[in-house]
Formats: C-alpha cells, sequence, structure tokens
C-alpha cells in the first residue's frame, strides 16, 4: 500500500460537516474572531473547494476562509436535490452555523458566481461583500462562450467541438464522457502553455459527477437570469474578470457592473477564466483593499 499523500494545508484539514441532510467537505482557516468569508466554487458536477483555497486560503489573516464542496461534487456527499436553491439553502446554514447572526463575505467564481447571486437577491441581509469572479448574470452568456469556442478550438483545443461544448450546457451521457470533454477542452481555460502531463493528472484525479451536472442543467435550472434582482442590492460589490476569459467572458461582468448600483468592475489584462490563480497577488490585494474600503 503506498502511504496517504500528505495534507497540503495542516493548519486548515478537510473536515466534513452535515448541513440540510447533506455532509459537505470544507476546509477554514483563520481566526474566530475574524469575519467570515465564504468561497463558492465553479464547475457544476466537477468543480471542488481545492483550487478557491489554493487561491484565497493567504486571506485568513484578514478573513476567517471557508472553502467547501457544494452536495454531488467533489467530497461532499451525492445528496439530492441538485438544485441552486438547494445550494443557496446549503450556504445560509453553513453562514449560521460558523458566523452565527454576522453577516459573511460571499466570493463567487463562474458557476458559484452564480450562486453567489442568487444568495445575495435572496438573502442580503445575510452577506456583508459581495465578490464576483469571472461569472454572468443570466443563461446567455452560453451563446458567446460557443463563438469562442468556434474562434479558438482550432488552435487551443483540437480535440475539442463544438457538441462537447453543448453536452458542457446540456446532459452528458456519464461520468466518463464528462471527464473526456473535459480533458479535450481544457486549454480554453488556459492563457499560456500546456502542460499535457499535468492536465491528465487533474484528469485523473477530478471527480466527476454527471448526475449533479445534468440536474444543475435540467430545465428547471438552467434558465437563471438575475439581471433584474441585481438591480436590488444594496451589498458593497466587487466583480473580477480575465480578459481572454471564453466562457464568461468580460462582457458578462459588465453586465453585472450595470446592474448593481455602485459596484466596481476591474479587468485583468493577460488572464483567463482562472484570473484568481493567474493573477493570484493582484487579486488577493483588489479584495483586501475592497473590503476594507467599503461597509456594508
Amino acid at each position: 500500500m503506498t502511504a496517504p499523500a500528505s495534507d497540503p494545508y495542516p493548519d486548515a484539514p478537510l473536515s466534513f460537516i452535515g448541513i440540510n441532510g447533506a455532509r459537505l467537505a470544507y476546509r477554514l482557516k483563520g481566526e474566530p474572531e475574524l469575519p467570515l468569508l465564504i468561497t463558492l466554487h465553479g464547475g457544476r458536477g466537477f468543480g471542488s473547494h481545492d483550487g478557491d483555497f489554493a487561491a484565497f486560503h493567504p486571506l485568513s489573516d484578514t478573513f476567517r476562509v471557508l472553502s467547501f464542496d457544494f452536495r454531488g461534487h467533489g467530497q461532499s456527499s451525492p445528496t439530492s436535490p441538485y438544485t441552486f436553491k438547494q445550494i443557496v439553502d446549503d450556504i445560509e446554514g453553513l453562514r449560521k452555523h460558523f458566523a452565527g447572526d454576522e453577516k459573511a463575505v460571499i466570493l463567487g467564481g463562474s458557476f458559484g458566481g452564480f450562486i453567489a447571486q442568487q444568495y445575495a437577491i435572496t438573502n442580503p441581509d445575510s452577506v456583508s461583500h459581495l465578490l464576483l469572479r469571472g461569472t454572468a448574470p443570466s443563461h446567455h452568456h452560453e451563446k458567446e462562450a460557443l463563438e469562442n469556442i468556434r474562434k479558438r478550438a482550432a488552435t487551443k483545443a483540437p480535440m475539442a467541438s463544438e457538441n462537447y461544448l453543448k453536452k458542457i450546457f446540456g446532459t452528458i451521457t456519464d461520468d466518463n464522457e464528462f471527464r473526456i470533454i473535459m480533458f479535450a477542452i481544457g486549454p480554453l481555460y488556459l492563457d499560456g502553455a500546456y502542460d499535457a502531463d499535468k492536465a491528465l493528472e487533474s484528469a485523473r484525479k477530478t471527480i466527476y459527477n454527471a448526475e449533479s451536472h445534468n440536474s444543475l442543467y435540467s430545465e428547471k435550472e438552467k434558465y437563471f437570469d438575475y439581471r433584474e434582482g441585481l438591480k436590488t442590492l444594496a451589498i458593497p460589490t466587487l466583480i473580477f474578470v480575465g480578459e481572454h476569459d471564453w466562457i464568461t467572458p468580460p462582457s458578462q461582468s459588465k453586465l453585472i457592473h450595470e446592474r448593481v448600483p455602485n459596484s466596481r468592475l476591474v479587468i485583468f489584462s493577460n488572464a483567463n477564466h482562472s484570473v484568481h490563480h493567474d493573477k493570484n497577488a493582484e487579486v488577493l490585494k483588489l479584495i483586501r483593499d475592497f473590503v476594507s474600503s467599503t461597509t456594508a
């Protein structure tokens, strides 16, 4: 037997908590008296807290950083229902458990940004600051993403096809097909050199759940639209995105910015969908400065 890999965050060990009937995997770092910051990962059916915690745990000197896997994702239990509302309810359960009556900073990217918007609109009294990374205010971003893959696939992801992306925005046959599709379109997410060996290792380790993906892209779930609800927000809101983001391009962040009163928009040059990794130091500084200079 091989020895288990050492925990990369021994001071924030992987833990589990029961919320609304699901067993949610999470990491928590930061002193108890600090304000709670909850990160919401992207990737319907394949995302996890890992990337967000790697990017944002340095903020634990200022916040109590909580990163978790949505139900049906990562190492959380595959407990249905898989709906936007259920994930929002799970976030509220986590906030109450870890922060009590205190508000939390909500930081969501991509799909997690969709959820963050819904959470802020439906639970405005629970949010001190809303931070949105590379996301969109409605399902209409999919049309632009399809146009981008037509432009970029031949040179950046020759294994991908338009049908692959349509499946990502629709129904996937099973976990194996899911893994293959994501491996094929992976280069679209990168601005720099593509490391095929690293990508293969990531594809091997990632947990894919076609059932949760398909449920979250079902007819009842996929047609989200927050464009009117965003106008009601009175929460300090920061929106940031990479200029080369292909799936939730800057035009979508601009739409959010136009609708949220007194929001701030930052577009990072030479960055893609994972702007929080591509420009990590700059993003962390931006978040610190924004939260410290605004009051909910």
